[in-house]
């Protein structure tokens, strides 16, 4: 393992050695503090420009599953069909796996991928330093090349048109109801759980007019960074509210683009919400629910439109977590219901989604 540095954009330094892809790279360092699900995480289109940090210690002992795909295209164990994540920051790598669905080790994964890992990283001082300043940019350093250093922005970088699909994909054609998918880096199980329900899905690219389209209902899916570079699709999602009451769900970058098109603003975190624990309460409602976020911006409520409610509130920091209209069938869900991995107490907001097709 060849000794690396990861540096901080405010000159904190933390060593370590690389287990992965032996390159330098550079992106925004977040953490998340989901005890497991790094295969799906990594493939996750939402993590696109950012160094995954793992708060739990022990990393890579179940493996990486096959990466096989079903008869519809969708990946049977993964999010997509590659990693997006540009590195990962662990405490303690295991080489070693066992798990029944194993193929090969995370670090063989890593280095057929080209994505760089690096262990022996204290990653909840690290945390601690994140919480503490915000997210930071950083860059993952090799000590024996030590004029290769790499430059990485992620603020005003359209991350969602990186990620999108480039053309109309079609899934359980002909099963019935029609909804497009507006694909801003959507993970498989979105699209599993929608077909699953029999409905035929028509996921688009993230700009694309798709108004003059036949279909029943619309659905916003996540993706990677700020929702202020996606202004095409808030135009559209307008255009599409002005023309009729179809029925609008949304997801992650879905809420806060939704909530946009509502008339609200959007606001950075100071260090995001990634984990599989968020608790979120149903606003007007005594029940609250366990959830797996990835999102760095949310909604800020105040600034809604008068015909517009919040839906969810994260009970850690009172941040937002879904918006629906008052009258229309229109609603959202920060959070992941789908959550592959996670919990998947919310999967309830598909019911409700197809409920209103009908």
């Amino acid at each position: 393992m060849k000794n690396v540095t990861l540096v901080l954009s405010d000159g904190t330094e933390f060593h370590g050695q690389s287990f992965g892809y032996d390159a330098p790279v550079a992106g925004e360092v977040v953490f998340n503090t989901a005890m497991m699900g790094y295969p799906e995480s990594l493939t996750d289109p939402s993590y696109a420009g950012q160094l995954m940090t793992l708060t739990f210690p022990l990393v890579g002992n179940y493996g990486v599953p096959p990466f096989t795909f079903e008869a519809n295209g969708l990946p049977t164990f993964m999010e997509s069909a590659r990693i997006y994540a540009s590195a990962i920051i662990v405490s303690d790598y295991c080489e070693l796996y066992s798990h029944w669905n194993a193929v090969e080790s995370l670090g063989d994964w890593l280095r057929r991928e080209h994505i760089p890992g690096i262990t022996g990283i204290d990653t909840r001082q690290l945390t601690k330093v994140l919480r503490e300043h915000g997210v930071m940019m950083g860059k993952i350093i090799f000590d024996d090349e030590p004029n290769n250093i790499p430059e990485a922005n992620y603020e005003g970088i359209n991350f969602v048109d990186q990620v999108s699909c480039k053309e109309i994909v079609k899934y359980n054609e002909g099963a019935g109801k029609k909804v497009v998918l507006v694909d801003c880096g959507v993970k498989a199980n979105i699209i599993r759980s929608l077909i699953n329900r029999g409905i035929e899905v028509i996921r688009v690219p993230w700009n694309y007019d798709y108004t003059g389209m036949e279909y029943d209902g619309l659905f916003l899916a996540n993706g990677p960074g700020d929702p202020d570079t996606c202004q095409d699709a808030v135009d559209i999602i307008r255009k599409q509210m002005s023309m009729n009451r179809k029925p609008i769900c949304g997801i992650c970058m879905g809420n806060q683009l939704l909530g946009k098109a509502a008339g609200a603003n959007i606001y950075k975190l100071k260090y995001g919400h990634r984990s599989h624990n968020q608790p979120v309460r149903m606003v007007g409602t005594e029940k609250c629910y366990i959830t797996s976020q990835n999102h760095g911006y949310a909604v800020d409520a105040k600034t809604l439109g008068t015909d517009w409610e919040e839906l969810f509130v994260n009970m850690n920091d009172g941040s937002n977590e879904g918006i629906r209209h008052k009258v229309n069938p229109w609603f959202t869900s920060q959070f992941h219901p789908e959550a592959c991995s996670g919990p998947v107490d919310t999967m309830f907001m598909f019911d409700k989604f197809i409920e209103t097709l009908k």
